[in-house]
């Protein structure tokens, strides 16, 4: 018996359970899994490495079925209507994704084939929730993220994650496909990427971080998701930027383990989840949030933007140990604390009067989460030019950061070794300490330690008067 055939493509949903446009395509056609690079979409080092990885555990598992995973690298309208023809294929099923690129993507599909006999057909699964189906008492998107919070947990519309298929029927011709090998997404010379292989990857390696996390770690994480050093997060941000695991399956599951005695640890976790739901129904508003601060008055402040500066945040080697310990955090392992996020980012923006956008411009290419919603929501919360941002004028001190987030210093430690042998009363300050004590702990300031790039106080001044000059900052 032979089947119509339908083109799935691909894209930010790199799994087989709670895909519903699979699960559809699967009912009542052959299945042409698509993933198409496209080099319009720059994505950043660190995300094409997990990309990678992504791409070839999710060709395993359609493998497991039978079927080929197509890799194609060009131009996705283009190769889309090539495959098309090639095959036949009476259809054509994605999920709704909401950058400005894919937004334009899915309506010149919708518009290419309307008329005509080949359904174009778009479906859920990134979100919780529609953005369409969500909104405050005046009918309009929410602008705060608590009362958004509020309304979602309150919503009947959140979406139930749905099965894999149990069968995939393949599809009976050859099609080209590209090598993943040749598409060159990992690093060789230099191989900057050694620090990742601790992670895995792919959709049965989501599902059993989740699990773990739900054993063990989310009965301390209201309080100790704030402690770098005490590893309470879920470390899931990586997969669900790729979707390798829906937002609906981690919600489900966390409300399943809440069942009948809901926890501070639990809600927490929740509303970290509805923060990545609430930047992404920005992004919709907002589709030039990377590059355009969404209060426009804040486009108007007169950055520094030194070179110098800018060189020693990325280095690691600013003098204030709890953000070099970030940045290398970051470089080695290609995460960072979410905690310390907000601390280096703070220090960026607000200590050294950098444009936040040079800060979001490498968390992209550094971070395996690397996300295009939530990374510059999140860089303009910190900058006080997005929605629900924090006010202008809250600056963190790095120092008293470090002191009440890594007391003992063993964040600290662990990737500054050059100041491991330092005391507790020293470590979150370096400079302070005296001469014989930075010898007993063989740190030359200046030669293996640097001092501090800048004064905090001075540099919080400068900001408040540099903030204080735009109309409407406050």
């Amino acid at each position: 018996m032979s089947h119509s055939s339908c083109i799935v493509l691909l894209r930010n949903e790199l799994r087989l359970s709670d895909h519903p446009a699979l699960l559809h395509a699967a009912k009542n056609s052959a299945v042409i899994p698509l993933f198409i690079l496209d080099d319009k979409i720059k994505l950043g080092g660190a995300s094409l490495w997990w990309l990678h990885h992504s791409l070839k555990a999710l060709g395993d598992d359609f493998a497991k079925h039978g079927i080929k995973l197509i890799l194609r690298r060009g131009d996705t309208e283009k190769i889309i209507e090539e495959i098309q023809k090639a095959t036949n294929a009476k259809a054509i099923y994605c999920t709704r994704n909401y950058t400005k690129h894919d937004a334009r993507l899915e309506n010149k599909l919708h518009a290419k084939y309307q008329n005509t006999e080949i359904e174009f057909r778009r479906f859920g699964g990134n979100l919780l929730i529609e953005p369409e189906k969500i909104s405050n008492k005046q009918g309009t998107p929410f602008q705060v993220f608590t009362p958004f919070f509020k309304a979602l947990q309150q919503s009947d519309n959140i979406r139930t994650p749905i099965v894999k298929p149990e069968k995939i029927i393949p599809f009976s011709g050859d099609i080209k496909t590209d090598n993943l090998e040749n598409w060159e997404l990992l690093p060789t010379k230099p191989n900057w990427a050694k620090g990742f292989a601790e992670w895995e990857i792919g959709e049965a390696s989501a599902f059993k971080k989740l699990e773990k996390f739900l054993d063990s770690k989310i009965n301390i994480y209201a309080e100790g998701r704030d402690f770098p050093s005490l590893a309470a997060t879920s470390l899931l941000s990586p997969h669900l930027r790729f979707g390798e695991i829906s937002p609906a399956q981690i919600w489900e599951m966390v409300k399943l383990k809440c069942l009948g005695h809901p926890t501070d640890n639990c809600q927490k976790f929740l509303s970290e989840l509805a923060w990545r739901e609430f930047c992404y129904h920005l992004l919709l508003h907002y589709p030039d949030m990377a590059t355009k601060s969404i209060k426009q008055q804040f486009s108007a402040i007169e950055w520094d933007n030194n070179p110098n500066q800018i060189s020693s945040w990325q280095k690691g080697q600013t003098g204030f140990p709890i953000i070099d310990a970030g940045m290398r955090e970051l470089w080695q392992t290609g995460y960072m604390h979410n905690r310390v996020r907000m601390i280096v980012a703070s220090f960026l923006v607000k200590d050294l009067l950098i444009d936040w956008q040079y800060g979001e411009q490498w968390f992209w290419d550094c971070l395996l989460d690397a996300d295009f919603a939530n990374n510059p929501a999140s860089w303009q919360w910190v900058a006080g030019c997005g929605m629900d941002a924090a006010p202008y004028f809250r600056i963190f001190n790095p120092t008293t950061q470090s002191q009440k987030f890594d007391h003992d210093g063993k964040y600290i430690r662990h990737w500054l070794p050059e100041l491991a042998k330092l005391p507790n009363k020293y470590i979150h300050e370096p400079s302070t300490a005296p001469k014989e004590i930075l010898s007993d702990a063989g740190i030359i300031m200046g030669q293996t330690y640097p001092f501090p790039i800048i004064n905090h106080k001075a540099a919080r001044e400068k900001t408040l008067f540099a903030y204080g000059k735009i109309k409407g900052a406050e």
